[in-house]
């Protein structure tokens, strides 16, 4: 019996294995101009530290928060990767009164963005002492300012242990509309011993910009968690472009194949225009952020539509319950022309495909609809099926034969185990 368990897991894998080749794009766009040479830029970290009063708490490992919190930065200083370019903000460092405006500005950047001296770092951050307010929201505009410029991968990690005490500039809209400016800012965030507001006000801000949201209760817990962020930020990602669709397919922007990020109202659809040439295939995918409250039973659409509205192909998901990211995406195989073309000739055009995207998102009244929700639109433009046979149409890519061939094997050791099955009965029956 184990056995056999053995061997159907093993066939399970070797199927999924299959289909995981198989749906593989077989081809990916790639830029041979100059820009392929140009060096990349180093990438940018912004801790923001809360330093309010309430950082005096000693509930973490028998220290304060701010013991902790010092002790955690002390050991990703010393494991910043080199390449890495970061600084420090605080927040409710310096001010220690009541008066409620000048505590709402007490932020300000400890040691600016740039190469890491790690004694200077360190220094800076001995001298902190628990003092004054949690303005949040005023902290995450300033250390995005100290982020702004250059294309290079930006992140800003906030350590605090409380919700914003300077209402109305609520820090989730702000987190928004930094995200709204399409500059490619991740907002992590870190509660230390969070209560329920806390929680839930943190985890709005790191959803509306893609980020992060981690409770904290160790030291350990906190060193490791934002040493394995800013090692994030060095990785090679694929940077989004941002983009903006428009209401009609006329006046959408083109998209060449990339990762492009914009912003959809709830209810709204966004338009975008891709070109196939014959013998090409388009693939597209699209995901839709709910960074705020929404109603339950959501759905997005994905649509390719010829330039005279008639439909192509769509895709769609469509949930109830609640989800941070709803995708869906499509496959479109445009068919090669008949007759090859020489040198001489005038080479096929390519046909013009509008990519509508279109959301079923509800929200409570009190919920705010600008700026809109999240989108990340993927388009990739490879060679098409070779011929019509080919089992790539279906989504199966180029990784058919694999899978037929397992099928078989399946099959004809089906047909052997089920004759051994039954020749060792008639043994047994027969002694």
């Amino acid at each position: 019996m184990i056995t056999r368990k053995r061997l159907a897991t093993g066939a399970c894998g070797a199927l999924l294995a299959a289909l995981a080749v198989g749906l593989l794009p077989t081809s990916a766009a790639a830029d041979d101009g100059p820009a392929a040479d140009t060096p990349k830029e180093s990438p940018k970290v912004e801790l923001v530290l809360d330093v309010s009063g309430s950082m005096r708490a000693r509930d973490i490992d028998g220290q304060s928060r701010m013991a902790a919190a010092k002790q955690a930065f002390n050991e990703v200083l010393d494991a910043v990767p080199e390449e890495v370019r970061l600084g420090i903000r605080t927040l409710g460092a310096d001010y220690p009164g009541n008066d409620r405006q000048r505590g709402c500005k007490d932020t300000r950047q400890l040691y600016p963005v740039g190469p890491l001296d790690r004694t200077e770092a360190k220094t800076a951050v001995a001298t902190l002492a628990p003092t004054g307010w949690t303005p949040i929201g005023p902290a995450l505009l300033g250390a995005a300012e100290d982020l702004k410029g250059g294309e290079a991968t930006k992140r800003i990690v906030l350590i605090t242990d409380g919700e914003d005490t300077c209402a109305p500039l609520d820090p989730c809209v702000v987190a928004r509309d930094i995200a709204a400016k399409g500059i490619h800012l991740v907002i992590d965030t870190l509660g230390l011993v969070p209560d329920v507001k806390t929680r839930r006000q943190l985890m709005c801000i790191a959803e509306a910009t893609g980020g992060t949201y981690t409770s904290v209760h160790r030291t350990e817990e906190l060193s490791g968690r934002v040493r394995q962020l800013v090692d994030r930020a060095a990785d090679p990602v694929v940077t989004p472009v941002a983009t903006a669709g428009a209401e009609r397919c006329a006046d959408a922007p083109t998209l060449k194949p990339g990762l492009y990020t914009d912003r959809q109202v709830i209810g709204r659809h966004r338009w975008y225009r891709v070109d196939v040439l014959p013998g090409q295939e388009l693939r597209a995918s699209v995901s839709v952020s709910a960074d705020r409250a929404v109603n339950n039973d959501y759905g997005v659409l994905l649509r390719a539509v010829t330039t005279h509205g008639r439909e192509i192909v769509r895709g769609a998901e469509a949930g109830d319950g609640r989800t941070d990211v709803i995708s869906t995406g499509l496959r479109y195989p445009k068919a090669d022309l008949d007759e090859g073309f020489g040198d001489g000739d005038a080479k096929p055009a390519a046909e013009v495909v509008c990519l509508q995207v279109s959301n079923s998102f509800s929200a409570p009244p009190s919920v705010k609809t600008t700026p809109g929700m999240p989108v990340e639109l993927a388009v990739d433009v490879v060679d098409g099926p070779s011929s019509a046979s080919d089992v790539a149409s279906f989504g199966l890519g180029r990784g058919w034969w694999l899978l037929g061939a397992l099928a078989l094997a399946g099959f004809l050791g089906g047909l052997l185990w089920g004759w051994l099955s039954r020749w060792r009965l008639a043994v047994w029956r027969t002694h």
